[in-house]
């Protein structure tokens, strides 16, 4: 069973990325507001103070003597010294990397199978920061709300169990929604979800198949897969909250989802560790809707599934 695991770089990458902001940023102010004025403020003194010589000794001047001074002078002067100009260089960088990670975009990499057919290992992702509500970085607090989740997208969430592991499903629920998973059959608020059996998926890495499918959930389909040899028994990992929500029989599970919370699921629905084994996501976890493909790379680059998906 996947749980369908993020890659990013590792440990807390939005964490580290604050952390060099307010860091480079401190020097960078410091540079802006303080020395880079003392040094302008001692420039001009010395500046003055040339000028006062070649006025006492005109005769030991020439023209291009004061142009020379003055650019020895800039270059001793009004450069920042290394332990100050090399931190603060880096901000602006820096800075704009972290607005866009935090704000408009962030990349993440595929590592296991829970979503395929949709997305396979290998695949770099997009995730867009905005489209259910602007936040705030590392905290992933809500402060303007621009939109919620819906029945098909494809989500990034903070695992519930371990927020420190960003997970990959797709939306199934959302709040208020009764959702019945039985016999492999999904249905939500009594209306069985349209499902079109099509060609059969082949595993290349282990030369095996799954029965394929396409299914609509509020008029947008997108594939699926069942392995008729997996158990219908679902077994949660965990008591999560709400979860008196579900009601767990040997053929499926039956859940309500809360107020605020999200019921996900693999499109690899026999090798998805989702919803129904650990229950709902919370709206803080939200970190973003998946909207497209911008590299894939499985043992060499597969140039066809750039792009947006389903």
């Amino acid at each position: 069973m996947e749980g369908g695991t993020l890659d990013t770089l590792g440990l807390n990458f939005a964490l580290i990325l604050f952390i060099l902001t307010v860091f480079t940023g401190i020097f960078w102010f410091a540079d802006l507001l303080y020395f880079k004025k003392r040094r302008q403020a001692a420039f001009d003194t010395e500046v003055r103070a040339l000028d006062a010589r070649i006025a006492a000794h005109p005769d030991d001047f020439k023209p291009e003597d004061r142009d020379a001074e003055i650019d020895r002078l800039d270059q001793k002067m009004r450069s920042a010294p290394g332990w100050l100009e090399f931190p603060a260089s880096f901000f602006p960088v820096i800075a704009v990397v972290f607005g866009l990670r935090s704000f408009v975009v962030e990349p993440f990499k595929i590592p296991s199978g829970s979503m395929i057919p949709t997305l396979l290992i290998g695949d770099f992702i997009l995730v867009n920061k905005f489209s259910y509500g602007i936040r705030l970085p590392v905290i992933n607090k809500k402060i303007i709300d621009v939109g919620s989740p819906k029945r098909g997208d494809v989500m990034v969430f903070r695992y519930p169990v371990d927020p420190s592991y960003d997970y990959i499903k797709r939306v199934i629920g959302i709040p208020g929604d009764k959702i019945l998973y039985k016999n492999k059959r999904l249905t939500i608020n009594g209306q069985e979800v349209p499902t079109v059996a099509t060609a059969d998926y082949l595993h290349k890495e282990r030369a095996a198949y799954s029965k394929q499918f396409v299914e609509t959930i509020d008029g947008r389909p997108h594939k699926m897969l069942n392995d008729d040899e997996r158990d219908l028994l679902i077994n949660p990992i965990v008591r999560f909250p709400n979860f008196e929500n579900c009601l767990y029989n040997t053929a499926g599970v039956e859940c309500t989802v809360p107020p605020g919370h999200y019921f996900m699921m693999g499109d690899n629905r026999d090798n998805s560790l989702d919803s129904r084994f650990w229950g709902f996501v919370p709206d803080e976890n939200i970190v973003g809707r998946a909207f497209g493909i911008w590299m894939s790379w499985n043992g060499g680059p597969e140039l066809s599934r750039i792009g947006g998906f389903d």
